[in-house]
């Protein structure tokens, strides 16, 4: 609308002058018979139409160029808001993307944690099995124990009927000296018995013991196990506890310290010693070493014995 009125002001001006200078060649014509000589006016009147044109053309122009100029300033307010609209919106979609990663870590997280409880309850139920086991396996050595000493009994029943005979065959053989061969042959027999019940007897001592040797190798090897396996419950426990107290930075990432501990019975640490390793990670593992001052030892004497001097390897954990 506004193109078509700047375009409209100058038409009517141009038409004015128009009419302006046929007014004024139709106030000088002379209508008497004697014809008069008009070339000059029409020359003025053709040269003021032609500057007429020439405005017009210029004004055209120059109302063609501001229409662009608006039309460029337009588009490029246009393109502005464009940028603005694309760059808030790739704000927002790396926005989405960080909460995403982030749900995503927490996810892991959580699933993690899960993983590392069902661990801790496997090997908890693993070490309540083995417990079991070893209570069963003193019950059965009780049962044999059992069966030993009722054996070692009838054996020293055995002995002192053995014995009883032994005196009987004596007295026989002291009253029948007159009788020498059937004496004889009677003790004769009497040994055999006696030999033959001590070879059974002899026998049946070298069965208890075996099965003895056999049940103790059998407890002392679910002993070694269950031992076993609460050092490197409690090794885990004190390489957690010395994390907890441990500053680490990024230069630690991937490296590690090796150290030598002393732990005196209620975990009280009383010495300690740098192996090798990063010294950064080294120095923060004494130092989170001091913070603790205790760390986790069983109160059982042959699990603590495998506690109270541990090389332990150290790698800070980043979250």
């Amino acid at each position: 609308m506004a193109v078509k009125s700047d375009f409209t002001l100058p038409m009517i001006i141009s038409a004015g002058i128009h009419i302006g200078m046929l007014i004024i060649i139709a106030l000088g014509m002379d209508f008497s018979d004697k014809p008069k000589p008009q070339p000059q006016v029409s020359a003025l009147a053709m040269k003021a139409v032609v500057v007429d044109q020439k405005l017009v053309a210029q004004h055209v122009e120059r109302l063609k160029a501001e229409k662009r100029e608006v039309a460029r300033k337009e588009k490029a307010r246009q393109d502005d808001l464009e940028r603005r609209a694309t760059e808030a919106r790739q704000q927002r979609e790396r926005e989405q993307a960080q909460i995403k990663k982030l749900e995503i870590e927490r996810k892991q997280k959580e699933i993690e944690t899960k993983n590392a409880l069902a661990a801790a309850k496997a090997a908890q139920l693993k070490l309540k099995q083995e417990k079991e086991k070893a209570q069963q396996a003193e019950e059965f050595r009780k049962q044999k124990e059992k069966e030993r000493q009722a054996s070692e009994e009838a054996a020293k029943k055995a002995e002192a009927k053995r014995k009883q005979e032994e005196a009987a065959a004596k007295k026989a053989a002291d009253e029948r000296k007159r009788k020498a061969e059937a004496d004889r042959k009677r003790k004769e027999d009497a040994e055999r018995k006696r030999k033959a019940e001590e070879r059974e007897r002899q026998l049946q001592e070298q069965m208890m013991q075996d099965a003895l040797a056999e049940e103790q190798a059998a407890l002392s090897q679910t002993r070694n196990r269950q031992v076993m396996s609460e050092v490197q419950r409690y090794t885990s426990m004190i390489r957690a506890t010395i994390q907890r107290n441990l500053l680490v930075d990024e230069s630690m990432r991937g490296k590690t310290c090796r150290v030598f501990i002393r732990l005196a019975n209620d975990g009280f640490v009383t010495g300690t010693k740098i192996l090798s390793g990063d010294s950064a990670v080294c120095h923060a593992t004494q130092a989170a070493i001091n913070k603790a001052g205790r760390l986790p030892v069983s109160s059982e004497p042959d699990v603590y014995n495998e506690l109270k001097e541990i090389n332990l390897t150290v790698q800070p954990e980043f979250n």
